[in-house]
């Protein structure tokens, strides 16, 4: 059996190491796999190193319409609290040497590597220190997590907001030497990932089991809990009523629920339990792992806990079937409770008596785990490429060739993240025809892997750079 000092010994070392995984793609230009919201995230620190810290109105890049269905001149943003953008953006003019993007990855690597102490801390305080050591493993080098460990999104610092709320809850319940600290502490944390993201609400279950096992149901009766309550609620409240002045910048987002009718369709099961699960995070093998460590939870004394846990997940993905279908990133919620699962299993093949021959039970397990590991970075590994390495070297010459003032059309379907590369604002696909478009305030348009067609265009319009990976034409001028 691992002792604790042993065991921090050990999960240091894993945090070593998973800071070194996570520097794969860490130079890389935001042209990866999901760049498009990636993009978006980054343009708004962007603006407020280039604009100030109007953290009220942060803006990005895209003066379309596509978002939002409404025109937004201003270019607008209204969706998370910029909590992450003002850490991007901050960090990034008070240190430099990094680039803004770079800073951007620094953060969410640290925030993975944060979330994966807390899962150890709390899975070890219930299930051991085998289990709490696996679970923050597991969390740290699961292929999926490598990638969505160092993205330019604010999903990760939400789950470490979470998770953070949850260890110091936790603490709370049970440490009277510092409750104020650790209540404030949870409260501070919990309102942060609501503001970032509201699925975080979503993990009310585990904050009520956690309650139950101190109070039993005299929890409705703790005058803490709902002043707790209100306090994450109420900043949340507060920046909805806000952004509803500003419906241009606000992205249509009903559609996340059920938009095209899957929720429990068989496509639906399909997409979650094989293409997902089973397939990109579990890498086919992971999930005998899952399976044993879904058994292991009967034995659990905190199995409540867990249940909790997994109520809260399977609570998400149902309500928003149509992003967890669509956006595999939506998946990030849901990632330490698998971690949790993979925990569980790993103590039932590593220190179960339950099983006999500790060496087979022991192989067995490293077979399925390198298994897994190996499998899911086969698909994983695609999503660190630059797909389009044009739109990187059209954007740099938009750069290097137009004012910093001018309005850019960025054509590429709607999607911004070839526009962030020109570093103009400006939108993201023909919206309206060009010569409408001019009148909008544009001034460029560049196509990345023009066609013959798009090559015409130099006809009508002044030619600024052609080459074969992109054509920049001066619209606002005759050849």
């Amino acid at each position: 059996m691992l002792n604790s000092k042993l065991s921090l010994r050990i999960f240091i070392g894993v945090l070593i190491f998973g800071f070194i995984f996570r520097l794969h793609g860490f130079n890389n230009p935001i042209a990866d796999w999901h760049s498009w919201r990636q993009a978006d995230t980054s343009a708004v620190s962007r603006n407020f190193v280039a604009d100030g810290f109007d953290v009220l109105h942060p803006r990005f890049d895209d003066l379309s319409n596509v978002p939002s269905k409404l025109e937004n001149p201003e270019g607008y943003r209204f969706v998370e609290f910029p909590f992450y953008n003002i850490a991007q953006a901050g960090l990034y003019m008070l240190i430099g040497v990094f680039s803004l993007e770079q800073w951007g990855r620094l953060i969410t690597i640290a925030m993975s590597l944060l979330s994966s102490f807390f899962l150890y801390k709390i899975v070890g305080k219930y299930s051991g220190e085998i289990a709490g050591l696996a679970t923050g493993f597991f969390y740290t080098f699961l292929p999926y997590n490598i990638f969505y460990g160092q993205v330019i999104l604010p999903d990760p610092s939400m789950v470490t907001a979470l998770l953070g709320s949850l260890y110091l809850f936790d603490k709370w319940l049970v440490d009277k030497s510092e409750r104020l600290l650790l209540f404030v502490g949870s409260g501070l944390l919990m309102m942060v990932a609501v503001l970032l993201k509201p699925y975080a609400l979503f993990f009310a279950p585990v904050f009520f089991i956690l309650s139950y096992n101190k109070y039993g149901f005299g929890l409705f009766k703790k005058i803490q809990l709902w002043l707790y309550a209100t306090a994450i609620l109420m900043p949340f409240i507060c920046w909805r009523l806000w952004m509803s002045q500003f419906p241009e910048g606000i992205p249509q987002n009903a559609w996340l629920l059920n938009g095209n009718g899957i929720r429990f369709r068989p496509a639906f099961f399909r997409w979650m339990v094989y293409e997902r699960l089973i397939k990109l995070i579990s890498g086919y093998v992971g999930v005998l792992i899952m399976i044993v460590g879904l058994y292991e939870l009967r034995h659990e004394k905190a199995k409540l806990l867990y249940l909790s846990f997994i109520i809260s997940c399977l609570a998400y993905v149902v309500v928003f079937a149509t992003g967890n279908v669509h956006h595999d990133y939506y998946q990030i919620v849901i990632m330490p409770v698998i971690a949790i699962i993979f925990g569980l299993s790993a103590k039932f093949f590593l220190s179960s008596k339950r099983m006999p021959y500790a060496a087979l039970r022991v192989s067995i397990f490293i077979l399925f785990a390198v298994g897994s590991f190996y499998f899911s970075w086969m698909m994983v590994r695609d999503y660190f490429n630059i797909n389009n390495p044009s739109i990187v070297l059209a954007g740099q010459a938009v750069d290097q060739l137009t004012p910093k003032s001018a309005k850019v059309i960025a054509v590429y379907g709607g999607d911004t993240s070839f526009l962030y590369q020109t570093k103009r604002k400006g939108w993201a696909l023909l919206q309206e025809p060009i010569p409408k478009m001019v009148t909008m305030g544009a001034h460029y348009l560049v196509i990345a892997n023009p066609s013959p067609s798009d090559v015409l265009l130099g006809k009508e319009y002044l030619v600024v750079k052609h080459v074969k990976e992109f054509i920049i034409l001066d619209i606002t001028k005759k050849p």
